[in-house]
């Protein structure tokens, strides 16, 4: 599913509210998890899961066309952890 089509089903759903309305809602929610996720905090959507920053530590790694070894840098990645109930959902 792509943001256009939650966005479709969303104001389908939702008949108060016009598809303009819906895309500034969504959009709106995706920017706010970017900025709690950016400041490193976590997320947590009951009966959904949650998401949240983890640190990859620096390590070597290897350049796969020539073979030489490289210097890969610390950094941080975002993480989701799929909820019991979602879980459930999906394996039906």
């Amino acid at each position: 599913m792509t943001k256009s089509e939650l966005i479709g089903q969303v104001s389908e759903k939702a008949k108060n509210f016009t598809p303009k309305d819906v895309e500034v809602i969504v959009n709106s929610i995706f920017e706010s998890m970017a900025e709690t996720l950016a400041k490193g905090d976590g997320i947590e959507i009951r009966g959904f899961g949650s998401f949240k920053v983890k640190e990859r530590a620096a390590r070597k790694g290897r350049n796969p066309k020539t073979g030489e070894t490289i210097d890969v840098a610390a950094k941080k990645v975002p993480f989701f952890k799929v909820g019991k109930e979602l879980k459930e959902m999906v394996n039906k």
